[in-house]
């Protein structure tokens, strides 16, 4: 057996044996196959897609690659993860509200990929914040706090680590197999006992309409069956970015402003609702949906989650001063206003088209050891259906280039009717 009669076989839409996937993923993750050969059976699957057996070995074998945590002493554990989208920072909110709750979070989180943010790399914008810590002191932060949130730096699941890096520098991202496999062998790996799934659909998401979004969730759904993990996937809504903010340093302010109970817009609610509701229900914490969604807004409300948040900023070594005062932040060199050229109402507001800005202004990665900038992004003032007059902001644009700004201004990112 060898990596080029793989690349060949999927080359030519052939299917690949359970050998076949386990000799790949072996041989990717302890270097014996190039990068440049990874890169093209990565495109091969893309390309020519895999069938469900084909997933669920990719994901098995990436999920046994390296370590898999047992999180079997800190009890019903249910964890959350998304597809992608811009400017989610639903995890910044959701998760301390859902451990004030009582249900533990050891969550593993990745970074930006493509278009998309990542929370690893906002959780970094954080001064001090620690994302890559030892297991032991993981799970003991969780026995601690209730929470811990950290990156893919324990050696759980590093044929994905790798993959994931990979897939962003090769256009080969939205992909069912590749995303399926890639989430579900971190979710079995980090040890949850049940994982609720935010399936993004839209422009902003890997998958660009609803049907695309069904067929991937069956797909995680029927992963999570065979691995003996209960999992629940919610749809939602990504055709213009989550909340205002989009960029690190931003979006962790917005998320801040949230948990603080300054503003907390539609989308977010409705999100963080659902999906919190549905984190509940599993873990045996409520006996209904409605039930759950009250819950998580009452902890909202009362502060317990943002009270959460702080002590997880502090135990994982942050700086909370910055979380009390969030004009502490660094602050991108340019701050350039999106100004209305007529008055009426805003009809589209293109998430995939502020993703890609975003990168470009050095939010997101283009080659997989690209730095990002944690300053850049977007404050969208306006969202669709908002009423704006001719004049008005809209929003800005926080860039460190101002070259780079004013060539984003150019695009006319919202479009008024």
């Amino acid at each position: 057996m060898n990596i080029l009669d793989i690349i060949a076989k999927k080359r030519d839409g052939k299917e690949l044996t359970k050998e076949e996937i386990e000799f790949f993923v072996k041989g990717y993750t302890e270097g014996s196959i190039t990068d440049y050969q990874a890169a093209a059976l990565t495109m091969a699957i893309y390309i020519n897609s895999m069938n469900e057996r084909e997933i669920t070995d990719l994901t098995l074998a990436m999920a046994y690659s390296g370590d898999v945590l047992d999180l079997s002493t800190l009890g019903e554990v249910v964890d959350k993860h998304s597809t992608g989208g811009v400017g989610d920072k639903i995890t910044l909110i959701l998760m301390p509200i859902v451990a004030s709750l009582g249900i533990p979070v050891a969550k593993m989180s990745g970074r930006g990929l493509g278009f998309t943010g990542g929370t690893v790399d906002k959780l970094e914008s954080i001064p001090g914040y620690n994302t890559n810590v030892p297991v032991e002191e993981f799970i003991d932060n969780v026995k601690k706090i209730g929470i811990s949130l950290i990156g893919q730096t324990l050696n759980l699941a590093p044929a994905d680590k790798k993959l994931y890096a990979l897939r962003d520098t090769i256009s080969c991202t939205e992909s069912i197999p590749l995303i399926a496999s890639s989430i579900m062998s971190k979710k079995i790996a980090s040890g949850a006992n049940k994982i609720v799934i935010d399936v993004t659909s839209g422009s902003g998401a890997f998958m660009k309409n609803v049907d695309s979004a069904m067929k991937l969730a069956n797909v995680m759904t029927k992963i999570g069956e065979l691995a003996h993990k209960e999992t629940k996937c919610i749809i939602t809504d990504m055709n213009q970015p989550v909340g205002h903010a989009v960029g690190n340093i931003l979006e962790v302010i917005e998320a801040i402003k949230i948990l603080k109970g300054i503003e907390l817009p539609e989308d977010i609610e409705k999100i963080i609702t659902e999906l919190g509701a549905n984190m509940l229900l599993l873990a045996n914490k409520v006996s209904n949906i409605e039930e759950g969604k009250a819950k998580i807004l009452e902890n909202l409300k009362n502060g317990k989650g943002y009270e959460k948040f702080v002590q997880l900023v502090q135990n994982q070594g942050g700086d909370i001063s910055y979380i009390e005062n969030t004009d502490k932040f660094n602050k991108a060199r340019f701050i350039l206003p999106i100004i209305a050229n007529k008055s009426g109402i805003v009809s589209k507001l293109d998430a995939l088209t502020i993703g890609k800005l975003s990168v470009y202004l050095g939010a997101g990665r283009i080659k997989k050891e690209d730095k990002i900038e944690p300053e850049v992004g977007f404050v969208l003032n306006k969202k669709i259906g908002d009423s704006v007059e001719n004049g008005e902001v809209l929003g800005y644009v926080h860039a460190n280039d101002e070259k780079k700004a004013i060539n984003v201004l150019k695009e006319n990112i919202y479009e008024i009717s």
